[in-house]
């Protein structure tokens, strides 16, 4: 992609400046809650890495072309980018993305922290490819359904509906489903050194003070 765009001057009066003025600080919390740096997002993108830059910093204001490869690079909603103001519906109008073959169905809205989707994730072919992945970043995985096939460091495992994995991502990991159909999980993902916080059952017999 050419990035040819001009910098543009703010206006008096411009209505969009409001909704623009949170970009920025957006845009950087996506990119660092995926454990992303500048050059990775400017590959992705094709997006010069200044051009990032003065985005993430606010010195630039975004065209639609620009948030529209953001959006589709952080796996987003475009409103969520821009911060559009609420409509007054409560309801949650989630949109699905899909990578390679996994449909990823976002259940959080807000940048920064961890982020919660649901996935539903094909029957596998024998033949696929095994690589484990490693990257910034704390996986939590709950089997909704089917079975999930993950392949952690040195372990091989088989996970059923109720159980659980979590583990940070710098291990290397892969994962599919175990078959024979789709499996559905929930997935937790926070930033390198975020943990999931459970909270202990109380021992029986015992009570706990509000």
């Amino acid at each position: 992609m050419r990035d040819d765009h001009e910098d543009l001057p703010a206006v008096a009066g411009d209505d969009l400046a409001p909704v623009l003025a949170g970009v920025g600080s957006r845009l950087r919390a996506l990119r660092r809650n995926r454990g992303a740096t500048l050059n990775d997002l400017s590959t992705d993108t094709g997006i010069s890495i200044s051009t990032l830059s003065r985005l993430e910093s606010g010195q630039r204001r975004p065209t639609l072309e620009l948030l529209l490869l953001l959006a589709r690079a952080h796996h987003v909603p475009l409103d969520e980018l821009v911060g559009a103001p609420a409509t007054g519906d409560p309801r949650i109008h989630p949109r699905p993305t899909t990578r390679h073959g996994m449909t990823m169905l976002p259940l959080s809205r807000r940048p920064g922290g961890p982020q919660a989707y649901k996935l539903i994730i094909p029957a596998r072919s024998p033949s696929e490819d095994r690589e484990q992945q490693v990257h910034e970043g704390y996986d939590w995985l709950y089997v909704l359904s089917g079975g999930l096939h993950l392949l952690l460091g040195e372990h091989d495992l088989v996970l059923r509906a109720g159980e659980v994995a979590e583990f940070d991502t710098r291990t290397p990991h892969w994962f599919a489903s175990a078959g024979p159909g789709a499996a559905e999980v929930l997935a937790l993902f926070g930033p390198q050194g975020e943990r999931m916080h459970v909270r202990a059952r109380p021992q029986p017999g015992k009570t706990t003070t509000p």
